[in-house]
């Protein structure tokens, strides 16, 4: 969840290490730090707050070396702090570590620590996997790398780790498992990092290290082996990522910048994979495994947060035209049942940034079942790529802010298009709907578009409201999802606590919150559920509560029902999500502008979750 970022070469380092971490800020911190080497011992500034913090708490010191690493936090064990910010120095100052990831037994390592004589300055675990290598190292008296291989050995939990031992200078040593780790690979030099953000700007070159891999690393050589001392060739591969897509442009936020992006993300999407003529869908990730997919007896789908609500979406569009069972599952949930899981069954795990813990370790947990396992994702690369057996790229681009947008609107695209594909293939989507539904989706980006002009309304609803204590989203039928992902958006930015919910079960009990303070959202477009969804509006309004309606436009008996009214384009209903999430996304966006959150960094949020 939290950000590393090290370099060893022949540049000054400071300035790549800061840039780097402000590089991965979105990831969502607490504290920030960074140890720099020149060959006479490491200096380590470190401390409380932002990385603006930490330049202005280095600002007139010395910064010079060229091998450095540093650390953005995200608190896990221990409060935010001085002390319990990265890098962390062992006992005796001998290695010095960043951290990303959790040890599970570090109760019990710190007892037996304990006992051999080592303090701790922290209360995090990373300084006792620090004290536990430098214990192996100096009892032992085997290299720096041996002791943390041996070291790593007696480790449960997850980790991307680098490392830095004062008395082998020149060089840096890198671990993952678990917890995600990216080399970029220059001239003379080399970057290390959470993701390929911070590398961009110097290399295209980067090796995506694997689960209980260690590298040791000087300007000249990386030489990598796994934790057992075998030999591994690392795969170079080369990133399309451009510096460009790092920057806000025009836009005072980079989720506002994501949510104007979508017209474009949702195209490169379906980009190659639809027919011109709109006949035709064609995914090359999956042509492999089409049989097993088109003979699957039941789907799964693992996913968290924003990307559990896309699968619900999913749902709704392989069980209409595939005509295929599916459960949605929350991954943090499934790993840890018994779950039943047989050959014939298909597996997708959908994770924007294709490193999520939990939904790495529920892909996992089904291995050796015989199932099919796909990903979707967004991140070439990533863990989630590699772990299953075929899968579909969103394509969205890069997506900065932590309120996801633009990889919601993209996985529900190739949802869509994996449904029509099955229900095609399976003969239970009839040829003519099945052009009706691809022509659809193409038509898709130009009405976002459409629904974007309307911002400037949607700001003012936004202000009326921005000072509620609560708020309700409904939906019904394919729009309850949307429902569910507005009412996340909506508490992850602005702080307002928002609910969503089936419009037919608010009689069930919800509907006693309901009075003159609580806006409602209904998602009422002209499907065939709409006369039942304006039955929930009226039981709303009979209650004094005050409705936003999500409607298509041209309805004009809306009109009448709601307080106001947000309109859509017509489409067809398949591809209805697509389209009313937009406003949801516009409204929490500028309630969180106007109650004055921090929008692309909300509180206590990351933005890849790489822990549980």
């Amino acid at each position: 969840m939290c950000g590393i970022v090290a370099y060893v070469g022949d540049r000054t380092a400071y300035p790549i290490l800061i840039k780097g971490l402000q590089r991965l800020e979105y990831r969502g911190y607490d504290s920030a730090g960074i140890a720099l080497f020149n060959g006479e011992g490491a200096r380590v500034y470190k401390c409380k707050g932002k990385v603006k913090d930490l330049q202005a708490l280095v600002r007139d010191k010395e910064v010079g070396g060229s091998i450095g690493m540093g650390h953005t936090r995200w608190a896990t064990h221990g409060e935010p702090s001085d002390a319990n910010a990265h890098p962390h120095a062992s006992m005796h100052g001998t290695f010095h570590v960043v951290h990303n990831g959790i040890i599970e037994n570090h109760v019990h390592l710190r007892s037996e620590l304990a006992r051999r004589g080592y303090a701790f300055r922290s209360e995090t675990d990373t300084e006792v996997l620090a004290n536990l290598i430098e214990d192996v190292y100096r009892e032992q008296g085997v290299s720096a790398e041996l002791a943390v291989r041996l070291a790593l050995t007696r480790v449960v939990g997850a980790y991307g780790l680098v490392i830095l031992c004062e008395d082998e200078p020149g060089r840096l040593i890198a671990a993952r498992k678990g917890s995600p780790l990216v080399i970029g690979v220059g001239e003379g030099e080399y970057f290390l990092a959470s993701d390929a953000m911070p590398i961009i700007e110097y290399t295209d070159r980067v090796i995506y290290m694997n689960d209980e891999e260690v590298a040791v690393i000087t300007p000249d050589a990386l030489d990598l082996k796994d934790l057992y001392n075998d030999v591994k060739t690392p795969e170079i591969k080369t990133i399309k990522l451009s510096i460009e897509n790092v920057d806000k442009g025009e836009f005072a936020h980079f989720m506002l910048k994501e949510i104007h992006e979508q017209p474009f993300s949702v195209t490169d999407t379906f980009r190659g994979r639809v027919a011109a003529g709109g006949d035709k869908i064609v995914l090359g990730g999956i042509l492999d495994v089409m049989p097993r997919l088109v003979e699957a007896r039941r789907v799964i789908i693992v996913a968290c947060g924003t990307s559990w609500h896309a699968a619900l979406v999913g749902e709704y569009l392989f069980e209409k035209y595939a005509r295929v069972p599916v459960e949605v599952e929350y991954a943090s949930e499934f790993r840890y049942r018994d779950p039943i899981v047989d050959e014939g069954d298909l597996v997708i795990a959908i994770s924007q940034s294709g490193e999520t813990a939990d939904t790495l370790a529920a892909i996992r947990r089904v291995k050796g079942t015989g199932a099919t396992r796909l990903g979707i994702c967004n991140v070439a690369g990533s863990s989630v790529s590699r772990e299953t057996d075929a899968g579909v790229y969103t394509r969205a681009g890069i997506e900065i802010g932590v309120a996801s947008t633009k990889a919601f609107t993209s996985q529900i695209t190739v949802l869509a298009m994996m449904a029509f594909l099955l229900g095609s293939k399976r003969r239970t989507l009839p040829a003519d709907e099945y052009r009706e539904l691809v022509t659809g989706l193409t038509r898709v980006p130009e009405m976002i578009a459409g629904v974007l002009e309307q911002e400037a309304k949607i700001k003012e609803i936004a202000h009326l409201y921005k000072d509620a204590p609560n708020a309700l989203f409904l939906g019904r039928g394919i729009l309850f999802p949307v429902a569910l992902e507005g009412a996340l958006k909506l508490k992850e930015i602005s702080y307002i606590h928002a609910e969503g919910y089936p419009a037919a079960e608010m009689k069930h009990g919800p509907i006693a919150l309901v009075d003159e303070r609580m806006p409602v959202f209904a998602l009422a477009t002209s499907d065939h559920l709409y006369e039942k969804t304006a039955g929930n509006i009226q039981e709303v309004k009979a209650r004094g509560g005050k409705v936003i309606a999500i409607a298509t436009r041209g309805n004009e008996e809306i009109r009448g029902l709601a307080d106001q009214v947000i309109e859509i384009p017509p489409c067809h209903e398949a591809l209805s999500p697509l389209l009313a999430v937009i406003p949801l996304q516009l409204f929490a966006y500028h309630v969180a502008v106007a109650r004055g959150c921090n929008v692309d960094q909300p509180r206590n949020l990351a933005k890849s979750v790489t822990v549980e």
